[in-house]
Parts: C-alpha cells; sequence; structure tokens
C-alpha cells in the first residue's frame, strides 16, 4: 500500500520508557500506570482516572459501577462501533438507538428525549470522529429525567465541547488508546470522573473484584493478604501500556498539530469538489480530529462508495468505513432492530468513507489522495 490508512507516530522516547518499564521488573498494573492514570486526568480537567485494556472496559464498568443491569435501557447512537452497543448488553440492559444528525454525524439530541422509557438509565452520547455531541443539550435533558451521562470518547482525546475538555463533563467518560488512536498504548483505555465512589468501583471491578490497591501486593511493603468484594473482570492497564501512554500524552499537543495541517490541507485541497461533503467543523469547540471522513452525494455520480474504495485501493491508498451501524448487523437484526428506523444513520453509511489520517502524513502524501479522488470523481460525474 502506497499510503496506508494509518501510520503509527511512534519515536525513540516510546521506545525508550517502554525498555524502562520492562527492565523495572513491573510488566503489569504498576507505578507507570498510577502515573498515566494522574497526569491524563489531569490533562482533560478530571479528578480521577482509571487505566484500562479498552475503552470497551471502559463502557462496561462504567455501567457496571453505576447500577445498569437487566430490566434497563441505555439510550445511545446506531452509529457507532458496535462495542458501544455490545456492553450494554453485557450489563444485562437494553440498547436504545437514537438516530444522527447527519451535519455531524452525532447522536440528535434533538431525539432523545422522546427515546426515554422509565427504564432507561443513562445516556451514552458517542463524539463521532473527534467532534463533541450537543452536551449542554444531553446535559439538560438528563438531569430533567435523572439519568447518567456516560460520553463514549473512543475519538476525543483532545476534544473540548466549548471550553470544556471531553472527559469533565459526563459522570463517566471512557476513552481509547488503541492502535490507530489520537494516543496510543497499543491496546488501552481510560475513564475519567469526578467522582472518586465511582473511580474506586472501577478499579475495584477491573482488577478481579479485590479490595483496592491489591495490586501493590507483590511490592516490596505489599501485603499478601486481599478480599475479593465482588465478581470483577481482568481488565487492568498494565505498566508496559502506561509506559507508551505517558510518551504519547506528552506528545499529544504536537501530535494534534500535526492532525490539524492533516485535516486542512484536506479541506481546501478538496473544497471544490461539489460532489463530496467534507467533515464538520465548528470555531465554538476543538474538534481532536481523530478521523478525517468524505460523504459521496451519489445522486451526482455513477460511482458508489464501494466502487471508490476499490478504485483508491488499486492507486495504493488506503480506505475504511466508519462505521457500520450497529442495527446492520446480524445480532442486533435478530432482536428486532431495523435499519429503515434510523434514516438519517442509514443514507451516511451508504455514502461515507474515511480517508487517511495520521499526524506523520505528508503534504505530498496528502495531495495525492486529494488529486486521486477528484480524479476519480471527474470520471464519473453524472
Amino acid at each position: 500500500m502506497k499510503i496506508p490508512f494509518y501510520r503509527p507516530y511512534i519515536g525513540d522516547e516510546e521506545i525508550a520508557e517502554v525498555i524502562s518499564a520492562i527492565q523495572s521488573n513491573w510488566l503489569s498494573k504498576g507505578p507507570k500506570t498510577v502515573v498515566f492514570e494522574s497526569e491524563f486526568a489531569k490533562s482533560v480537567g478530571s479528578e480521577h482516572g482509571v487505566g484500562l485494556n479498552s475503552c470497551t472496559a471502559g463502557l462496561h464498568l462504567a455501567q457496571l459501577a453505576l447500577g445498569i443491569g437487566p430490566g434497563d435501557e441505555v439510550i445511545t447512537t446506531p452509529y457507532t462501533f458496535v462495542a458501544t452497543a455490545n456492553t450494554i448488553i453485557h450489563c444485562g440492559a437494553k440498547p436504545v438507538f437514537v438516530d444522527i444528525d447527519p451535519k455531524t454525524c452525532n447522536i440528535d439530541a434533538d431525539l432523545i428525549e422522546q427515546a426515554i422509557t422509565p427504564r432507561t438509565k443513562a445516556i451514552i452520547p458517542v463524539h463521532y470522529g473527534g467532534y463533541p455531541c450537543e452536551m449542554d443539550r444531553i446535559q439538560e435533558i438528563a438531569q430533567r429525567y435523572g439519568l447518567a451521562i456516560i460520553e463514549d470518547a473512543a475519538h476525543a482525546v483532545y476534544t473540548k465541547y466549548k471550553d470544556q475538555p471531553i472527559g469533565s463533563i459526563g459522570n463517566i467518560t471512557c476513552f481509547s488508546f488503541y492502535a490507530t488512536k489520537n494516543l496510543t498504548t497499543g491496546e488501552g483505555g481510560m475513564i475519567t470522573t469526578a467522582d472518586e465512589e465511582l473511580a474506586n468501583r472501577i478499579r475495584i471491578l477491573s482488577l478481579h473484584g479485590m479490595s483496592r490497591n491489591a495490586w501493590t501486593r507483590y511490592a516490596a511493603k505489599g501485603a499478601w493478604y486481599y478480599e475479593v468484594e465482588q465478581a470483577g473482570f481482568k481488565y487492568n492497564m498494565t505498566d508496559i501500556q502506561a509506559a507508551l501512554g505517558i510518551i504519547q500524552l506528552r506528545k499529544l499537543e504536537e501530535m494534534q498539530m500535526l492532525r490539524m495541517q492533516v485535516a486542512r490541507a484536506y479541506s481546501e485541497a478538496l473544497a471544490d469538489c461539489e460532489e463530496i461533503i467534507l467533515p464538520h467543523d465548528s470555531h465554538e469547540h476543538r474538534h481532536s480530529w481523530h478521523l478525517y471522513p468524505i460523504r459521496l452525494e451519489e445522486d451526482q455520480l455513477t460511482i458508489s462508495r464501494n466502487e471508490m474504495i476499490d478504485q483508491l485501493s488499486e492507486a495504493g491508498i488506503g480506505t475504511s468505513v466508519h462505521f457500520i451501524p450497529v442495527p446492520k448487523h446480524p445480532f442486533y437484526q435478530e432482536k428486532g432492530y431495523r435499519m429503515e428506523e434510523y434514516p438519517e444513520t442509514e443514507k451516511v453509511f451508504e455514502s461515507v468513507l474515511s480517508l487517511p489520517f495520521f499526524p506523520g502524513m505528508t503534504k505530498e502524501e496528502v495531495y495525492y489522495v486529494a488529486d486521486t479522488v477528484q480524479s476519480i470523481i471527474s470520471k464519473h460525474r453524472r
């Protein structure tokens, strides 16, 4: 592939810190995890951070910590990676999907209220591509109905809603540090919260339900005795992951500036292409630019989204689709969900593709992608 969909931005500093973690003999959760939790929480203006092995683990534990279980309902978007909905299922609750605002691809806050029932316990807004949901409206609804807000911020490291960093707004915010994310630990995630009790509950659940700070039992002054307070999970972060995250966090501002430059270059290069809808942005918020998804105006073209992907691949350009909507998957179809109930989600899905996007991308690479997109479109205009 001439230009992959994503290329990691990893340097000698990350390698050195990972080697340091290995040489310290703390391979699982240890002091580097504690440092990373503290530094990350501070970076998003939150009181507490809990490092985990994925954002999925964070979403699962957030709901359990809030007491969500069988018979409950959780409102979220159908236009997200399936993990968002799966974790609701894992808790024994029911996902209730609300269609998206096609401009932002985020949950349409104006439709949330009509989906609330006496069984609704929480709202999980997903900040698609790194652009924030309408959190003022969502908070107002949540407060009026006594609902918790769990933010799926898998795309939203560095995002701000107005002047508030994502990570400091909802009851619990769940971040992803997967390999392609703005900040990576290879695999990994983090929850942030202002609620110490919730943070402690999630810490305990993340390590088999063992009493708080059970990980220190192998330290020089650690005690061998521990108690299992509930049936927890093995969801903790490791020091090897945290070592990578510590350096990535310190480089985040640099990486974000590079991402913004790539986004700006794409937007300028594709601005005159009327057959494409570019990603939404606003000076009111800070976009993390996790993705650069474009949408084809298919009524103006003789080529489909899938054919466009094939032709870009033939030109050596890697792409992806974010996302296959949750109700399209067989598991959810069998549970009675139907795509026709979410027309805006279906329309966006049929026309969207994500272009290569990563902080080390050169202008030459951006222009090659943009020129190729324009060339394909010029051959297929109606």
